[in-house]
């Protein structure tokens, strides 16, 4: 799996898909962290840079085109782009390949891969929104990071887990967890129960 980190808010996200999919134990993860992506993480995790490294199996240097990840002919499940930045979502949307995540990215929807784009902004300009459709209309998955509040978390931990499952949900990788939704409370079924009843008389 190719784990991409930009330069958007949101580096714990990053870290915990690399620690999900290491606590898995099938996946090799190759990572690529941009040059603004390594702003946010001296900014937001403790250990920076070095415990980022640590969680991944190979390290590629963000300017080196060249790595085995920029070609088609390198076979791997797909590419999550988490954080994504709005400048990474316009250089995909626009195949730009002027950097080894834009260029990876452009690989995955030309080989039809799954990319899954975890997008870091609000509120949204009308170029975004046409960014996140032209990547949408290429085959690419534009994954807000919005919070499920029905898991009831209980911390921010909590709100990151959920998202990272669901991404990796999208590459057929489920994750064990009791915050999946498993139907309305028996309270809540009732009330709909009522209300049907109503709307039927």
């Amino acid at each position: 799996m190719v784990v991409a980190m930009t330069g958007a808010t949101g580096a714990i996200y990053g870290v915990r898909m690399l620690e999900m999919l290491r606590t898995l134990g099938e996946w090799e993860t190759h990572l690529v962290v941009s040059q603004a992506a390594l702003l946010n993480i001296r900014e937001e995790l403790p250990g920076g840079k070095a415990r980022l490294e640590a969680l991944a199996d190979v390290v590629h240097n963000v300017r080196n085109v060249g790595a085995s990840i920029a070609s088609g002919s390198f076979i791997c499940h797909g590419m999550i782009i988490v954080p994504c930045s709005m400048r990474t979502l316009g250089a995909v949307a626009h195949g730009l390949s002027d950097n080894l995540i834009s260029r990876a990215a452009d690989v995955m929807l030309k080989e039809r891969r799954r990319l899954v784009m975890i997008t870091r902004e609000t509120p949204l300009n009308l170029a975004h929104l046409r960014n996140m459709t032209a990547c949408t209309e290429m085959g690419a998955v534009i994954f807000p990071p919005v919070p499920a509040f029905y898991s009831r978390p209980a911390s921010l931990d909590d709100v990151v887990d959920h998202t990272c499952m669901r991404v990796l949900d999208l590459f057929g990788i489920h994750v064990e967890s009791e915050k999946r939704w498993r139907g309305l409370s028996k309270d809540a079924a009732g009330l709909v129960d009522a209300a049907a009843e109503m709307e039927a008389d």
